[in-house]
């Protein structure tokens, strides 16, 4: 623990205070930094280091999310036709993430990409006669995209044997199995690519870090700046901040805080804890046979945050295999948070959304319940649906990190359940908030240009653009649109990165 990080004192003002240690938060002040070096700003971390919550590396998968192999992302309309205008928009998000990256490692602000990111293919994997025939169309659809160009298809025993051949071990010759695949795809550590961030920020630029600090209040002063409560945990000591601007980057404290700064656009928003669980292989034996992130069907009623999925996964060097997720419930809105935090967090401007979310969503409660009620025996029973002769003893339960659901007022249904990321910003543009848990770390550098697009619009269309045409070369362009511009932004990343497909 580093003496000056525990011991300073905060400033009484900044103009850009960032609350929460994670990924956002980390990608928002290196971008702002770079925009304009002379900012004042400081991030706010309430634990010991950066990225201990849901961007560390065990408390989420890994996979640069690029919707090469999600399926939830390319839904079948009801003519029986492929939509991949999200997966486009995901790839594209995940491009993003890549091409500043590669600035960071080209101006040596970070080093040893292989510590972070690495190759890694991504795999769909569907069993029967109608997913096999849904996958074909949907790699059809998706083959006719830059985007996806060199994504591979194959219902072939043989062929499959060769991509997974974990999962294709004791399979029955008769079965119908289909498969695509791309070999583009990446496993991201986004734990140590945030410490990465936050060690260049730490030492080599003036924005000011302070561990074990954290924001309870956020309020609106009437010179439209925010004052911030600010304790210290480690003396015990509560101070006030002030800030021109500020980011709420808290994970699941992100609801509470925005909801203390009681903007207009923050009412009716409510949240719903869910926690993951993964089981957990490091037999090599095993791992040297599954070199791949395969992704399936969500079951029947399970959200989509749920979508089994058998990966391997990379940690510090070390190859492991990871398959999960399954559902937790918590009322707590992060690991080390309280059990007071749902319970604290319903009031008479949410009530509506959360009940109407929850009538609306007694399936998803009834699946959580039988999630949560699972032995260890039966979360190897769901596993041998991949791998046919899995042992018991082979697989450690690991648990995953909290993620908080968004619950959105509904005119209709009172309240509706939202599995994706949402940046929630004033009307003034000065506090900005992320809710929401997927696809979140890997569209990172995506949702914080979001957060700028709408929160320094002026600055970021003129003075900052230049620099932002070179941290993101594709920035306002369709990537799906540009062939010869993806292709080249590609090799540009693959290079960088030191990426081996």
């Amino acid at each position: 623990m580093s003496q000056s990080l525990t011991s300073r004192t905060p400033k009484p003002k900044y103009d850009v205070v960032l609350i929460g240690g994670g990924i956002m938060s980390a990608t928002l002040a290196t971008l702002l930094h770079e925009f304009d070096p002379n900012l004042e700003i400081a991030i706010f971390e309430r634990l010991g280091r950066f990225a201990k919550e849901s961007t560390a590396a065990w408390n989420n998968a890994g996979t640069g999310h690029s919707a090469f192999c999600e399926l939830n992302y390319t839904p079948e309309k009801p003519d029986g036709t492929i939509d991949i205008t999200k997966a486009e928009s995901i790839a594209e998000q995940f491009e993003i993430s890549k091409q500043f990256w590669a600035y960071l490692l080209t101006k040596g602000y970070i080093q040893e990409p292989k510590d972070f990111i690495n190759s890694c293919p991504h795999m769909s994997l569907v069993f029967g006669e109608k997913d096999a025939e849904y996958l074909k169309k949907r790699y059809d659809k998706m083959s006719k995209s830059v985007l996806f160009e060199g994504m591979e298809f194959s219902t072939d025993h043989e062929k499959l044997r060769e991509w997974i051949p974990l999962v294709m071990s004791k399979r029955n010759k008769s079965e119908v199995m289909a498969a695509t695949k791309m070999d583009m795809g990446t496993d991201v550590n986004f734990g140590t690519l945030t410490r990465k961030m936050g060690r260049h920020l730490l030492e080599d630029s003036n924005v000011e870090v302070f561990l074990y600090h954290e924001v309870k209040d956020i309020d609106p002063r009437e010179d439209g700046k925010w004052e911030m409560k600010v304790k210290d945990r480690i003396h015990n000591h509560k101070q006030e901040v002030v800030a021109d601007f500020v980011f709420i980057g808290a994970g699941g404290y992100a609801l509470p805080l925005l909801d203390s700064s009681d903007i207009k656009e923050s009412e009716g928003y409510g949240g719903f804890p869910v926690s993951g669980q993964w089981l957990v292989t490091h037999n090599q034996e095993l791992v040297e046979k599954h070199q791949a992130k395969v992704y399936t069907q969500a079951t029947v009623d399970a959200p989509p945050m749920s979508v089994p999925h058998l990966d391997l996964r990379i940690i510090d060097g070390k190859k492991a295999l990871l398959f999960g997720p399954f559902a937790g419930f918590s009322t707590k809105f992060l690991k080390e948070g309280s059990y007071l935090d749902l319970p604290e967090s319903v009031n008479t401007k949410n009530l509506r959304s959360l009940f109407g979310a929850w009538w609306h969503n007694i399936p998803l409660t009834k699946y959580l319940i039988q999630q949560v009620a699972m032995t260890k025996s039966q979360r190897i029973q769901h596993l041998r649906e991949f791998i046919k002769d899995a042992k018991e003893e082979d697989w450690e339960l690991k648990v995953a990190g909290q993620r908080v659901q968004i619950i959105k007022k509904d005119e209709k249904e009172g309240g509706k359940l939202e599995f994706g990321t949402e940046v929630v910003v004033n009307q003034k543009g000065t506090i900005a908030s992320l809710l929401g848990a997927s696809p979140g770390a890997s569209t990172a550098v995506h949702a914080m240009l979001n957060v700028i697009e709408k929160c320094f619009p002026e600055k970021l269309h003129g003075e900052w653009k230049s620099k932002l045409l070179e941290m993101v070369p594709s920035y306002g362009k369709k990537l799906a649109e540009h062939p010869e511009l993806t292709k080249e932004l590609r090799d540009y990343t693959k290079e960088k990165l030191e990426l081996e497909y």
